[in-house]
């Protein structure tokens, strides 16, 4: 289904998110007032879902929660030579891996024939990062930046999308698609409903930033499969 798709002109992606603080108490006052008005929505019909206890969720939302890892996938033809470079831009100040990440698309990929690709990408990594670009105060890049372009205008590939085939009611999550390829798992450490406690309580940034760039070798694992190419072996484990 993507047999035209030129590999070098592709960046796969995934972003980590985490709530704005640690714990529901640490949040102030005005914006915890806030956040249990949101927190309504997502315990409809389950009063034993307090807003406190709902906060870990904090992280989805582009309003009540930060990202603290992008990493991405490009990959890279030396003859008939292929290979999938992974670079990520983690850090406790978003406002400066935004910047970096910005500066890679604004120089590397820029131009109408690239394209970004994430797995739920359209639904989540691509509006979350301009929303936190636009918070911060930071451009959002023109490969990003959607507003009055046409749909086939849109640079953007999402393969959970792609695997839909029309079927909006449907959600297959990244492990369940790889299981159905036989594409190892990329939540043999941890996975996205983890990712605050590891960031706010172990404060290990290392080990998301490990994850995130499983995420994005796992997508790219997917694209060779729509691409109907089953040379996975160009797409390396993380050592």
């Amino acid at each position: 289904m993507l047999e035209n798709l030129d590999l070098t002109h592709l960046l796969i992606l995934d972003i980590e998110t985490v709530p704005q603080y640690p714990v529901y108490d640490d949040v102030p006052e005005d914006w915890r007032k806030l956040w249990d008005k949101k927190s309504v929505s997502l315990s409809y019909n389950k009063p034993d879902q307090t807003p406190d206890a709902l906060y870990n969720r904090a992280g989805i939302y582009a309003e009540f929660g930060r990202i603290v890892c992008i990493s991405v996938g490009y990959f890279n033809r030396s003859g008939n030579e292929w290979s999938l470079r992974v670079k990520s831009f983690y850090s406790d100040n978003e406002s400066l891996l935004l910047k970096e990440f910005c500066e890679l698309l604004t120089k590397h990929f820029n131009s109408p024939t690239h394209l970004l690709c994430a797995h739920n990408g359209k639904e989540f990594d691509f509006p979350y990062i301009c929303r936190r670009l636009l918070i911060n105060g930071l451009p959002i890049p023109q490969i990003l930046n959607i507003s009055g372009k046409k749909p086939w205008e849109i640079q953007h590939i999402d393969t959970m999308e792609l695997w839909k085939f029309g079927d909006y009611k449907s959600y297959t999550s990244l492990e369940l698609l790889a299981a159905s390829f036989g594409i190892p798992t990329p939540k043999d450490d941890i996975d996205g409903s983890m990712v605050w406690e590891v960031y706010w309580k172990e404060k290990d940034l290392e080990r998301i930033k490990t994850y995130c760039q499983k995420d994005v070798i796992t997508t790219a694992r997917l694209v060779m499969k729509f691409k109907q190419n089953g040379n996975l072996d160009i797409i390396d484990e993380l050592s």
